[in-house]
């Protein structure tokens, strides 16, 4: 997950020394440093990336445990048991960043998905109360943890990107020419994951309206449903206006923002939304539906509308009018985005541990 591992690199940038507890990936191999357990995983019963980790204790994980000082965990399913689990093992403190709204996921859970809705918010109102303090990227999904009953502190710590990475992305003409992009014309990026809780339809829908001026919206990412949205872009009649790119490793990222004219963002289920703070560290213009947490990520930074193709497609053809070479307002972007620079951020974690520690 890109923001653990950001956190991570912040960590050891002020001299500790985390080390995580994943899921086992298929063909996916870590650096062999020892920053990384993995454990033993199943394939969830839907079309999914995810994976179902094992309640699985290593003699590996038991020896690195008996080095901990502090627990932070990042889900409360099985990861989140082993967390509970090793931390009164070593008697120590529990923390838990809540990145995820788990029950905009309830698709994936092959049963009724009220009941699943409520099974979601249960468990994560369990396992924040079992935690010594927890953390959420935003002010809105602190106010969403306590509307369904978490009495636990709350910490708002954005999560950190590398900002002087994104900052350092260049407009890269052979990129645009590799995505189709036409001599004059515009191109607007999507970015994530292509699954139904993105709003992929609704991005879509506005790509559709776009490329009837020339436009292309390219889509990078991948997913389970991949195959039904490159069908549904053709329904549309948008094939030649949409391009799925696939993923881009994470050092391709800035220079693919900064090649683009204008992101488009259609999810309303985000905690923070990364693609946002990623695409204001480049200085690139926003376009987003309105959701409370994009309004807290984007300020005044972005184009909020209605969950509209119409509209979006509006906005985005006003920004891609107004900002031309605006070297200004791309400074203001970028500047926006240092409080998401993951150094902050790791810093702001460290104080909250040491007040655990401490209480």
């Amino acid at each position: 997950m890109v923001s653990i591992d950001a956190l991570c690199a912040g960590l050891r940038a002020r001299g500790h020394d985390p080390f995580c507890i994943a899921p086992a990936m298929p063909h996916y191999r870590d650096d062999d440093d020892g920053a990384v357990v993995r454990v033993p995983s199943l394939p969830l019963p839907t079309a999914t990336g995810y994976r179902l980790m094992l309640p699985h204790v290593s003699r590996r994980m038991r020896e690195r445990a008996a080095q901990m000082s502090i627990v932070h965990a990042h889900s409360p399913f099985v990861a989140g048991s082993l967390a509970i689990s090793m931390a009164r093992r070593a008697r120590v403190p529990l923390v838990f960043t809540y990145h995820t709204r788990l029950e905009h996921y309830a698709h994936y859970v092959p049963i009724d998905e009220r009941l699943t809705r409520d099974i979601i918010r249960r468990v994560t109102l369990r396992f924040a109360e079992a935690a010594h303090a927890v953390i959420t990227p935003t002010a809105a999904i602190a106010e969403h943890l306590r509307s369904i009953g978490v009495r636990r502190p709350i910490a708002v710590i954005p999560s950190g990107i590398d900002v002087a990475r994104f900052a350092a992305g260049r407009r890269n003409q052979a990129l645009r020419k590799r995505f189709g992009v036409a001599e004059g014309a515009s191109m607007v990026l999507w970015v994530g994951r292509l699954a139904q809780e993105k709003n992929v339809d609704l991005a879509l829908e506005t790509a559709a309206a776009l490329g009837t001026d020339g436009t292309r919206t390219i889509f990078v990412g991948d997913g389970p449903q991949r195959e039904l949205y490159e069908a549904r872009a053709r329904a549309l009649g948008a094939g030649g206006a949409v391009v799925f790119a696939g993923e881009l490793s994470q050092e391709a990222l800035p220079d693919a923002y900064a090649s683009a004219d204008a992101l488009l963002f259609t999810s309303v289920t985000e905690t923070q939304g990364l693609v946002l703070a990623e695409a204001l560290a480049t200085g690139l213009g926003i376009v987003a539906v309105d959701a409370p947490t994009t309004r807290e990520v984007v300020g005044r930074q972005a184009q909020l509308t209605p969950p509209s193709p119409a509209e979006l497609a509006s906005a985005v053809r006003a920004l891609l009018a107004s900002q031309s070479n605006d070297s200004d307002l791309r400074a203001r972007r970028q500047g926006d985005a240092a409080r998401f620079d993951r150094d902050l951020s790791a810093s702001k974690v460290l104080r909250l541990y040491e007040t655990v520690l401490a209480g």
